[in-house]
């Protein structure tokens, strides 16, 4: 009887490591693996227009979705799946495994390169302050944001958080809130003197807002944002693989006419900046 019951304690610890050996496999897999099996890809973004938010039947839409469904289906893809979450949890959804990759308009900052693998930027994209219809507090530098003391909105997370620390605004006059929609419902109900972010989504998100600016002239920070797609760190096969689709694929006349739409031109262009530059800082 007791050996009867050893051997099957033995039987079930074998299948126990069998078991733990297959998940640990699965979780390994890459995600060319995954490409090659045919299985299905989970892009990560937020609602973000206009680089990447959902549509009917949660579509993928946007500029930085655009390319990436263009280079996912040159490396063999056939079947995408969105996963639509919060700015602020992008990172820590892809660390956890919730997506393969994050297709939002993630720029390159070393503080994010502890974190994930970006890929080569695909764009090169200037700030922008949003502001009310005349700019009335003569509003045109992140400076002039700390030298007239006002408060300015900007996404959590977002470049314009380091810039406006760089430039010696103190913690209490930045809000920070969920992203674009959320910037302009601040400026609009008078909690900001104004709103800062990039260049397309500032443009997009105040689109249909009578009040609303980007304020003109506006003196840009030292260098534009680096928008790029983000992997895990194990991923760099991955990442190699979509940069060699990039490399040819970014400003094509294929490329182009796909994103148009969404306000990319000639003038957004990656502009020869590396990602391994940019994650020095």
């Amino acid at each position: 009887m007791r050996r009867a019951i050893l051997r099957g304690m033995t039987g079930l610890g074998i299948a126990a490591v069998a078991i733990a050996s297959f998940a640990s496999s699965a979780s390994a897999q890459s995600l060319l693996d995954k490409i090659k099996n045919g299985e299905t890809i989970r892009i990560g973004y937020s609602n973000d227009a206009p680089w990447a938010y959902p549509g009917e039947n949660n579509e993928a839409l946007g500029l930085d979705n655009a390319i990436v469904l263009e280079v996912l289906k040159k490396l063999g893809a056939s079947k995408v799946e969105s996963v639509v979450t919060e700015w602020g949890s992008l990172i820590p959804g892809l660390q956890a495994d919730r997506f393969d990759l994050i297709t939002d308009g993630m720029y390159i900052l070393p503080e994010r390169c502890r974190n994930v693998l970006f890929t080569q930027p695909i764009a090169s994209i200037p700030a922008a302050i949003v502001v009310l219809k005349g700019n009335p507090k003569g509003l045109h530098s992140f400076e002039d944001l700390h030298n007239k003391g006002v408060t300015f909105v900007t996404g959590a997370g977002y470049r314009a958080v380091k810039i406006a620390k760089d430039v010696g605004i103190p913690d209490e006059k930045i809000m920070q809130v969920a992203g674009n929609p959320e910037i302009v419902q601040a400026i609009k109900a008078g909690r900001a003197d104004a709103g800062a972010g990039d260049y397309l989504g500032m443009k997009k998100a105040i689109s249909s807002e009578d009040g609303l600016e980007i304020a003109d002239p506006f003196t840009q920070p030292e260098k534009p944002g680096y928008p790029a797609f983000a992997f895990r760190l194990n991923e760099q096969a991955t990442v190699d693989a979509f940069n060699t689709v990039l490399k040819d694929y970014i400003g094509s006349e294929e490329m182009m006419k796909s994103v148009a739409k969404y306000g990319y031109d000639k003038s957004t262009l990656p502009d020869g900046s590396k990602t391994a530059d940019l994650c020095k800082g």
